[in-house]
């Protein structure tokens, strides 16, 4: 038996490199280790081994199974190899351009954004921007908001913890540190840098305790407006907004002003808007937003003198541009990332 067993892991060591195929690895292994295979045959040969060279033969045995073994994993490993660089293809090189010509694209709210912008630019706006990060004096007090108005409450608005700090963003007093609740911030942090006359936007995000929920989110954008010079008045706040009105919803379309109250106008007005290009919402008054002249108190908190100049500002959600624009009904798509909405803006 010790010439048969030698014998067979002799024919394995021979055979076994030249297998290339599982197909003929898994034929030639039944040959030996099958039913019917030669190292089957000599284990069912040890019924006629004497009882004394039993041992020695079982240990010779299960030896010669090891290394048929290893000569069998030796095997399927160089075919698995083969298989899987077949089903890879041919090596990459790394140096080559990428083959996908598929690009990103702007997400709608940046879009939405530069529209506004590039309509508001052509007559002579320019863009401003001011930390997201706020004072009280700057998101409030300077917008003549008292005290106790509702949007000071710790229920509506985001404020940090009293003893925070933050170098960059500077304080008018001791006040404390919030997250903007509107970009009307950015409006007096400019009056307080520049003289009048001056006309600008100021997009960016904000931050309110809002329950999300279709029409609500606790993050969303603003764009707000300004215009300060001489002699302003309401005659040219509605003409901005029938321009960008017709700018934004195109030709035929119109806008009406409801009175309404803001702290840091007088008057204030609600912006509504009527377009006959918006399918099932055409021809119906849909709110933008609000608007009105500036108090006079504002003026004053920012140095300028309001028995010299006059101004109005608006302000409207981008989101909310976005939404009557393109038909969308809840604004969550705008904030989930998901491809299959993003991609229809490409």
């Amino acid at each position: 038996m010790k010439e048969q067993l030698a014998a067979i892991v002799t024919e394995v060591e021979s055979a076994v490199p030249a297998l290339e195929k599982r197909a003929a690895f898994e034929a030639f292994k039944a040959t030996i280790s099958g039913p019917n295979g030669k190292l089957t045959a000599a284990m069912k040969g040890m019924k006629d081994v004497s009882k004394e060279d039993k041992p020695a033969m079982g240990k010779l045995l299960n030896a010669t199974k090891q290394q048929i073994e290893a000569f069998y994993a030796e095997a399927l490993e160089r075919i698995e190899a083969v298989e899987t660089a077949e089903k890879l293809g041919p090596s990459i090189d790394p140096t080559l351009p990428c083959p996908d010509t598929a690009s990103g694209s702007l997400h709608p709210l940046t879009q939405t954004r530069r529209l506004m912008e590039q309509a508001f630019r052509k007559v002579g706006f320019t863009v401003a921007e001011g930390p997201e990060l706020e004072t009280e004096w700057y998101c409030f007090d300077a917008l003549n908001t008292p005290e106790d108005h509702p949007a000071r409450d710790a229920q509506d608005t985001l404020f940090l913890p009293e003893a925070a700090d933050v170098d960059n963003v500077s304080k008018h007093g001791s006040e404390r540190y919030l997250m903007r609740s509107h970009t009307s911030t950015v409006q007096i942090r400019t009056m307080m840098k520049e003289e009048p006359p001056l006309r600008i936007i100021s997009p960016g995000r904000v931050f309110r305790r809002d329950t999300t929920d279709a029409t609500h989110s606790a993050n969303f954008h603003q764009m707000e407006g300004l215009y300060v010079d001489k002699n302003v008045t309401v005659v040219d706040l509605k003409a901005i907004l029938d321009y960008f009105v017709a700018e934004i919803f195109g030709k035929g379309s119109t806008v009406r002003l409801r009175p309404s109250f803001f702290p840091f106008t007088e008057p204030s007005f609600e912006l509504d808007m009527k377009t006959p290009n918006l399918g099932k919402l055409s021809n119906q008054w849909i709110e933008l937003g609000g608007c009105g002249m500036v108090d006079p108190n504002v003026f004053k908190s920012v140095g300028y003198d309001p028995e010299q100049w006059t101004g109005y500002a608006f302000g409207m959600g981008i989101e909310r541009i976005a939404m009557i624009v393109h038909g969308i009904d809840d604004i969550r798509y705008f904030y989930q990332n998901d491809l299959r909405f993003l991609s229809q803006f490409a």
